[in-house]
């Protein structure tokens, strides 16, 4: 299906949207989406797209899912631990990207909204994001899945090509998980 096709299909019809677990399998489609987000200059710092094994590795084995419109992978999200520390056993940072093709058609929010709801299944308590100040389309996705913004790291890191970035942190609290 084309970039085209896939465009056409969401605007047609939001609905058509489906999730499901994201597999070794979705790797190749998975990384595209990653690439296109590096392309992007405001979605990470990272450079390369890592190869399955590092990606896996870094990531939870949990609330890992794909978004696919008429069996196109069209988005991804994930989370990784933010410290080993049992005392951070129900906290997450979450990840969500959109292919380019299906940017601005529900996808980012829907996805952000359904990992809310499995983690919480799961007992996360809280729910972390950096995302940076430029990408005020993912800011706004986040604040209306119930995260906040806590503040704004200055400078936290340098970008390839030498420029300094900031990023917005947004928490998410769950009002059922960790509420013992």
């Amino acid at each position: 299906m084309s970039d085209e096709s896939v465009k056409q299909t969401l605007h047609d019809v939001k609905r058509t949207i489906h999730f499901r677990l994201l597999t070794p399998d979705d790797w190749p489609a998975v990384s595209e989406i990653y690439r296109q987000g590096i392309a992007s200059g405001d979605a990470t710092f990272e450079t390369r797209v890592p190869d399955w094994k590092s990606w896996d590795a870094a990531r939870s084995p949990d609330c890992r899912i794909i978004a696919e419109v008429d069996g196109q992978v069209v988005g991804f999200g994930g989370l990784s631990p933010v410290s080993g520390r049992p005392v951070y056993a129900g906290v997450r940072e979450v990840m969500i990207y959109v292919a380019q093709s299906a940017r601005g058609h529900g996808v980012g929010g829907r996805m952000l909204r359904r990992l809310v709801a499995e983690t919480e299944a799961l007992g996360i308590w809280t729910l972390q994001a950096g995302i940076f100040p430029e990408n005020a389309a993912s800011i706004r996705i986040f604040e209306n899945a119930g995260f906040r913004i806590l503040g704004t790291h200055e400078r936290l890191g340098r970008f390839h090509d030498g420029r300094w970035r900031d990023v917005v942190l947004m928490e998410r609290r769950s009002r059922v998980a960790g509420r013992d």
